[in-house]
């Protein structure tokens, strides 16, 4: 069996972009090259047009180009016909995209196509109550309408992927997975009364209600610390920076005790996840986030926001606390429980990383996975 993955990002030197869909892909890609099974991945939009060997996976540069007219389809048919090349040269068995632009909407193979929703731009856009660009939408429908089959990666992100795009095919969920050997906790090096929020800097994640919450933080624990670590975004409601709104809405108090931090080196983020007490994340807009898993690997009580996605992965008053991240009086709270209290903020922390060890290993999903392509493939 011989499995791709098409994306626009994914965690390497020579790539421009990673975030969470593309360290998704490339624990799973990883996963099950250790697996004995081969994976080629395809990252589009690239500054070069390369092929490299990373950890077991082959990694397919695709340079971006530009034309006169017609961009959006003429780059597409050219990544497709790249694509189908190597599918003949290699016996690609399989190939999987994600859901975010229906990159494959105009796409033909005479392979399985695989969708897995990571969260479309429809999606994002429901949860987050902003309006979408007709073409988004429709790409996206046109993608996962041709597509031979459809995974997601948590329940609440197919069945809303179902109400908005009246999906009539079966959709089978695998949870993202975290390789726990790569998290594993250290508890010496926690900062007490730390607190941190790690991912991109944008409204969408919570953050700006994580500023109001802190503020109430800070009247009673005036030692408590924020760090926040991650690109800052500007704002798609204000133009502003993100990181300057959340300064307009700290107090005088609440300013003097947060700590800002640019995109650190993805080999980085354990260690600095390993300093936190506690981490926070209250983000509006998620389909089964890898920050969460990674924090709750590396036995951080969470506060995280309470929507769909997060209760098939947090147990309330667990593995951490769950709440309305507009609730700041509620997140704030939860922040000072767990920072008053060394010892729950540790108790919880266990609970997390159990709960990830039973449900959640990189080891565990690649398993599903292969089962899954075997059957679409009889192969």
């Amino acid at each position: 069996m011989h499995i791709a993955f098409l994306t626009p990002e994914y965690p390497h030197p020579r790539i421009q972009r990673a975030a969470g869909i593309g360290t998704s892909i490339k624990n799973l890609a990883v996963a099950l090259s250790r697996k004995h099974i081969k994976v080629t991945v395809f990252v589009y939009s690239q500054s070069e047009d390369v092929v490299l060997e990373d950890q077991g996976v082959t990694l397919h540069l695709i340079k971006h180009k530009n034309y006169r007219i017609g961009g959006w389809f003429l780059y597409r048919k050219h990544i497709n016909r790249y694509i189908n090349k190597v599918v003949k040269q290699t016996n690609i068995t399989a190939i999987e995209a994600p859901d975010w632009t229906g990159i494959t909407s105009f796409m033909k193979f005479q392979i399985p196509v695989v969708i897995r929703l990571h969260g479309s731009d429809t999606y994002f856009c429901h949860l987050e109550g902003r309006s979408q660009k007709k073409k988004n939408y429709y790409f996206e429908k046109k993608a996962l309408t041709n597509a031979n089959y459809i995974l997601s990666v948590s329940v609440f992100a197919a069945e809303k992927t179902v109400s908005l795009f009246g999906i009539k095919k079966t959709i089978t969920t695998i949870h993202n997975g975290v390789d726990v050997t790569m998290f594993t906790p250290d508890h010496s090096k926690i900062v007490p009364k730390s607190i941190l929020y790690f991912g991109t800097i944008i409204r969408k994640k919570g953050v700006l209600a994580l500023a109001e919450a802190f503020n109430k933080v800070i009247q009673e624990e005036p030692e408590a610390q924020l760090t926040f670590i991650g690109k800052d975004v500007t704002d798609v409601k204000t133009g502003s920076s993100t990181i300057k709104l959340i300064q307009s809405i700290c107090s005088k108090e609440a300013l003097a005790q947060i700590t800002y931090t640019s995109q650190i080196p993805y080999s980085e983020v354990a260690d600095a996840i390993r300093k936190a007490q506690i981490v926070c994340l209250p983000s509006y807009a998620e389909a089964f986030p890898m920050t969460w898993l990674e924090a709750m690997a590396l036995e951080k009580a969470m506060v995280t926001s309470d929507i769909g996605w997060a209760k098939e992965l947090m147990v309330n008053g667990e593995t951490g606390y769950i709440s309305d991240p507009d609730d700041t009086q509620k997140v704030s709270k939860a922040i000072v429980t767990l920072i008053q209290d060394m010892d729950l903020s540790r108790k919880m922390g266990t609970q997390a990383r159990k709960r990830i060890i039973s449900n959640f290993t990189q080891d565990e999903i690649a398993e599903k996975n292969i089962k899954y392509y075997k059957r679409i493939t009889s192969v």
